[in-house]
């Protein structure tokens, strides 16, 4: 018989020890459904010697594990991520993996939203906002939201577009990957302090070596356009880039801006 320990994604739980039934082929980061009393969790199988038990069971008492997610495990780097940040944040362990791995997506299928884009007719009742929306939705597509935003018009003119039959839905994968961030896809006029900057930032990134950078500078004073270019600088090196915003109110903003810079 094969036991795994099994990290759950229940911070107050520790390491639990299952049964692995026979035919069920699990691996150290493999993603299985564990029972816990009558529920159902999602967990992590991980190293015995890296993650010790509280309290043994013997093999007779052993439960078996459900299901493996049809997802590849979890890297050996991830996890030794895992350990490091609760051992530095002083976090259960469980806590950190919910980071890493949300509950229920590695279980569902391909996620799915309606978004809105032109059919080319023209509706019977053609008002000027109408008239206007359409001509500033072009060939974009997005949430009736964003059209209405794009277009400067409410949203109940989107919609009403939509029940003429201008506009359709069209069903779109969430979880497919963003299309690739175009450095030299729209460059700012740089003033002469901001340039200077930015080409103090893009020389850092170049360099490879981490040393911490203070930008300051007032608001609206183009911080935000200056780092920019240090993005822009490791994806021209195929490199990636974390942003970290002080408030979730300025996601929005951030991503309108982003996507003017890098297309």
């Amino acid at each position: 018989m094969q036991r795994a320990r099994v990290l759950l994604l229940n911070a107050a739980l520790g390491p639990l020890d299952y049964r692995v039934p026979a035919g069920m082929a699990v691996e150290s980061g493999s993603v299985v459904v564990a029972p816990l009393g009558p529920r159902q969790l999602l967990g992590v199988v991980w190293e015995p010697e890296r993650m010790p038990s509280d309290a043994e069971v013997g093999d007779n008492r052993l439960r078996p594990l459900l299901a493996t997610a049809d997802v590849p495990p979890l890297a050996t780097a991830l996890r030794r991520l895992v350990e490091w940040t609760a051992d530095y944040y002083l976090a259960p362990p469980a806590s950190v993996l919910r980071m890493c791995l949300a509950s229920t997506s590695a279980l569902e299928g391909a996620r799915t939203v309606t978004e809105y884009r032109a059919t080319g007719i023209e509706p019977p009742r053609m008002t000027e906002a109408r008239a206007r929306a359409l001509a500033s939705i072009g060939e974009r597509q997005g949430l009736i939201r964003e059209l209405a935003t794009i277009a400067e018009v409410s949203d109940a003119v989107v919609r009403g577009l939509v029940k003429a039959g201008a506009i359709a839905a069209v069903e779109v994968d969430i979880d497919s990957p963003f299309p690739q961030p175009d450095p030299g896809f729209a460059p700012p006029a740089l003033s002469e302090e901001q340039r200077v900057a930015a080409e103090s930032l893009a020389h850092d990134v170049a360099t490879h070596a981490f040393h911490p950078t203070l930008l300051d500078g007032v608001t609206g004073s183009g911080k935000t356009e200056v780092y920019f270019e240090a993005i822009a600088e490791a994806l021209r090196q195929d490199r990636q880039c974390l942003v970290l915003l002080p408030e979730i109110a300025l996601t929005e903003p951030f991503l309108q801006r982003f996507a003017a810079r890098f297309g």
